[in-house]
């Protein structure tokens, strides 16, 4: 079992064509194409994992001790790190198991083995979508926090943001097993393709009219001021700007799996689709990147 190509039952397999599909190598005979595949070193792997965990563990821990956070919003991202925390848990967990068990320092039950491979995925999977999930209950946070200020306290209150932190935890683990309990099927990319999408268009639009109420604002403000043309183009580059980091960086980052994700619905058995499937690991290590920009 190699270190640098896992194999878990959905996200390891994505690695590969499914299994009622034909291999993806050509025959002997033919040539298939150039692929250019990014190798991940386990060192880098492991290292981005355990920062991503430091930072994560730092944002608890402050959100934890400091009585002025806790509050409904420092909660969902207390979640979201918690949430970012697992991803990189679980896979630096699957990782090491996958090295010790190469070196044959690791010796397990073929059973066993399964079993912990299936309990892993299900937390890598799980976690993965609480992650993307409290990302689009912060940004529904923060929109509420905006257009609905007055009412903010009495619409986010923190007996119904704890009903919704247990719904989204409760949802992502069922989704998790149910995930990796029909991995084979094409529903089940079809399912984490539709929930990545609603998340990715949930955030661009609630981010987009925050922008757009923002600036709307300021040029208000300058209108008093006097001073509309500076004050509005200063703003509304910031503002853009930063709306371009925030919502380039999630995609940047997710994109690429769930491309992959989408390949295996759309050309599993293509030769070009071959060769992003090859760079399955890279796709991992980019999810890991993100829950090192989320503290930041």
């Amino acid at each position: 079992m190699s270190a640098q190509a896992p194999q878990r039952r959905l996200l390891g397999s994505l690695n590969s064509t499914p299994p009622a599909t034909p291999p993806l190598r050509p025959p002997t005979n033919q040539t298939g194409p150039q692929c250019l595949e990014v190798s991940v070193p386990d060192g880098l792997f492991l290292s981005l994992g355990l920062v991503s965990v430091l930072e994560n563990v730092l944002v608890v821990a402050t959100i934890a001790k400091n009585r002025n956070l806790h509050s409904p919003m420092y909660y969902f991202i207390c979640c979201l790190a918690v949430s970012d925390l697992l991803v990189s848990v679980s896979n630096m967990l699957k990782m090491a198991v996958l090295l010790l068990l190469e070196a044959g320092a690791l010796a397990a039950p073929a059973t066993m083995a399964q079993q912990l491979d299936d309990a892993i995925d299900v937390l890598v999977c799980g976690a993965m979508v609480s992650s993307l999930c409290f990302l689009g209950a912060i940004a529904v946070d923060r929109y509420i926090s905006i257009f609905y200020a007055l009412r903010y306290h009495s619409i986010v209150t923190l007996a119904r943001a704890w009903r919704v932190i247990s719904a989204i935890w409760l949802a992502s683990m069922l989704a998790g097993a149910l995930f990796i309990a029909y991995d084979n099927h094409v529903a089940v990319l079809l399912c984490l393709l539709s929930f990545f999408v609603a998340m990715l268009v949930l955030m661009v639009g609630l981010y987009v009219h925050m922008l757009a109420q923002a600036c709307q604002h300021a040029r208000r403000i300058a209108r008093l001021h006097k001073r509309q043309r500076p004050a509005r183009q200063g703003f509304s580059l910031k503002g853009t700007a930063t709306l371009t980091v925030l919502l380039g960086i999630f995609f940047l980052c997710w994109g690429p799996f769930f491309l992959h994700l989408s390949l295996m619905v759309l050309c599993p058995q293509h030769p070009i689709c071959g060769c992003v499937f090859k760079n399955f690991n890279l796709f991992l290590t980019l999810i890991i990147c993100n829950s090192i920009v989320d503290p930041l």
